[in-house]
């Protein structure tokens, strides 16, 4: 077993002021493999003091060039231990090792990316009278808390690290109960690219207690928070009761919609449907969990789609398999709940709905299609975060509008077609943060990414992400006097 005894604090590894130690159970064997600490409200307030006083001090003192080294050694060592952080992840959630080996040698860039964006990051000049010189400059905001979910660990961490550092704010990282293995292991990289003590700390522990007191806490000046509303809700509740106002930046799910018209490439759209719907075990917000189809292609998309699922491998993720278990307990028995509200439903299940017979332990679910799905029926209204497909009907571009914006959230979108003119008309009606035109699931270091309605507000990844990290101030200088 895997024992993380200590909290990155000011620079240093430190006992938290309990010595309460977290399981972390491997979801495929649902054997705990590691253990870390049960942070507490005061190892919060060391946290977040120690990250008040870096960004007043060296950090902030620092010249631009200096801290675009210290990020671009930090993707080198992103890139040197992509193959060991990415199976440290497959342990912590499930996901297949071939994925997190492919993404982790991603991440790298987004380092690079920021770290040329340090001492680009500007004012501009406003001219309007002669006697007055007005300018603007942007500055960081301050400390943030980041609040990381379970399905994307690194992912999720590197996207909200690398703006937050690159704009010169500190950070105190608070990742998910179930996977905080990464971000310790991360943080031992940071020690390694030179980030001055207080910069980044992790706090290991519950939401109920660590994220609690970071969204409470008066001298957080930010949150950027990946998860579900509802406990969106809970940390901007938390935070109206601080002394203080804070930024929000929160990406909160999604119901993405995957339209393909009879004029696309349906065997490439096909393909996309299947492996995009049924990625990661569906524990991604940007999955097409709902498959708009044309009648006149339907019932023969339906016979394809279902011959293609049926050879989805499911099994141990550090095997070659397609998907792997939920990456928690939690997780599967929601998803067999909403299996089961989609029969109640009258949805017609015609692949899955049960989980694996040659599997004994661990969380997973086979790939599960219902078709013939109603827009208002649950299942496609609500985002059940398994790999769990709705297929719909539709009969006109009106009418798949109506259908794709006719739910809560608004983060991703799909459609397929070779009427250039149907796509962009399509793309301008969608009520989503990203369209996808003839592709899907397309996301990196300079696409900005977030959501419409209830799929949350503000934008990471871009130089869209440096507003949500920096603030205005306005001077105006009087040249008569």
């Amino acid at each position: 077993m895997e024992i993380y005894n200590k909290l990155f604090i000011d620079g240093e590894w430190v006992n938290s002021s309990t010595e309460k130690q977290m399981d972390i159970l491997n979801p495929a064997t649902e054997e705990v493999w590691a253990q870390v600490p049960e942070g507490t409200v005061e190892d919060v307030d060391c946290a977040v003091k120690a990250a008040q006083k870096a960004f007043n001090g060296p950090w902030k003192r620092m010249s631009t060039y200096k801290r675009s080294a210290i990020l671009r050694k930090m993707g080198d060592l992103m890139e040197e231990n992509a193959n060991f952080l990415a199976g440290l992840e497959t342990k912590e959630n499930g996901k297949p090792l071939h994925i997190t080996t492919r993404e982790a040698k991603m991440y790298n860039q987004w380092w690079y990316y920021y770290a040329g964006i340090t001492d680009k990051i500007h004012g501009e000049t406003i001219p309007f009278e002669d006697h007055k010189h007005i300018f603007t400059i942007r500055e960081p905001i301050g400390v943030v808390a980041a609040i990381i979910p379970w399905n994307g660990p690194i992912q999720l961490l590197t996207w909200k690290l690398t703006v937050a550092l690159a704009t010169g704010n500190t950070i105190v990282v608070k990742p998910a109960e179930t996977s905080p293995v990464t971000a310790l292991e991360i943080a031992k990289l940071t020690e390694l690219a030179g980030f001055p003590p207080g910069v980044i700390n992790v706090v290991t522990g519950y939401g109920s207690v660590v994220g609690d007191r970071l969204s409470s806490h008066p001298d957080v000046d930010k949150i950027a928070f990946t998860g579900y509303g509802d406990t969106a809700r809970k940390i901007m509740k938390s935070a109206a009761e601080s002394s203080n106002i804070k930024r929000f930046s929160f990406e909160l799910g999604g119901k993405s919609p995957n339209i393909i018209f009879p004029d696309a490439d349906i065997d490439k759209a096909l393909n996309a449907a299947v492996e995009h719907g049924f990625a990661i075990t569906g524990q991604s917000c940007a999955l097409s969990s709902r498959v708009l189809v044309h009648r006149d292609i339907y019932d023969d998309f339906i016979v394809k789609f279902k011959e293609k699922a049926a050879q989805i491998k499911v099994g141990n993720p550090h095997e070659q398999v397609d998907i792997g278990p939920h990456a928690h307990k939690q997780q599967l028995e929601k998803t067999l709940s909403y299996i089961q509200i989609g029969k109640e439903e009258g949805a017609e299940l015609v692949l899955g709905g049960d989980r694996p017979r040659h599997l004994k332990k661990g969380y997973y679910v086979n790939p599960t299609l219902f078709v013939n799905v109603k827009p208002t029926m649950r299942i496609a209204q609500e985002e059940i975060f398994g790999p769990v497909v709705s297929v719909i009907p539709f009969s006109s571009e009106e009418e798949a509008i109506e259908i794709a914006n006719g739910v809560s959230y608004g983060l991703t979108a799909a459609v397929w077609t070779k009427d250039i003119a149907r796509g962009h008309r399509m793309a301008k009606a969608l009520q989503s943060g990203m369209v996808w035109l003839n592709t899907y699931r397309y996301t990196r270091w300079v696409t900005p990414y977030g959501g419409y309605k209830s799929s949350g507000v503000g934008r990471e990844n871009g130089l869209e992400s440096i507003k949500e990290f920096t603030q205005v101030k306005t001077v105006v200088v009087d040249l008569e006097g």
